[in-house]
């Protein structure tokens, strides 16, 4: 049972093009359903579920690979014949289809199915944030409750 789980999941039998950069322990790749242009996962490239069971080296080397996701994400290029010449990864695109660069990031893992992790294969979420992309970014992450009184929280 344990070799068909790492066979169905989706993250153990990845499309080579949706990879973008990897090292040792970990992959990056583009997101198969973004909420946000420029939506990065990073991934261990061994399966486990939680960011508990990966080794001390594979936590490192995921938080390496995100790093490097967030400055290629913040150093693309301004535009189409820039990222030719540069061979850049798939840049964002904001609605009008402008290259975006982001204004800022979160950063989420979801460990465990009480935290809303569908996927039993640790994953780290690299989400750009770009001004106005909502009304009211303040609290990010904790807007997971929405009926949560967040007012005083910074």
């Amino acid at each position: 049972m344990g070799i068909f789980k790492q066979l169905a999941c989706p993250f153990c039998t990845l499309d080579d093009a949706r990879i973008i950069l990897t090292n040792d322990h970990a992959i990056a790749i583009y997101d198969g359903f973004p909420i946000s242009p420029g939506h990065r996962l990073i991934i261990p490239k061994r399966h486990v579920a939680s960011f508990f069971e990966a080794t001390r080296e594979e936590q490192a080397a995921l938080l390496n690979l995100l790093a490097e996701m967030r400055e290629r994400l913040k150093s693309l290029p301004t535009s189409l014949s820039e990222r030719e010449e540069n061979d850049s990864p798939q840049p964002p695109f904001d609605k009008a289809g402008s290259l975006s660069v982001p204004d800022g990031f979160n950063i989420g893992i979801n460990d465990g199915t009480a935290a809303g992790q569908t996927v039993m294969h640790l994953h780290i979420h690299l989400i750009p944030r770009y001004t106005d992309d909502t009304c009211e970014p303040r609290g990010g992450i904790r807007w997971i409750f929405p009926d949560m009184d967040i007012s005083g929280l910074s």
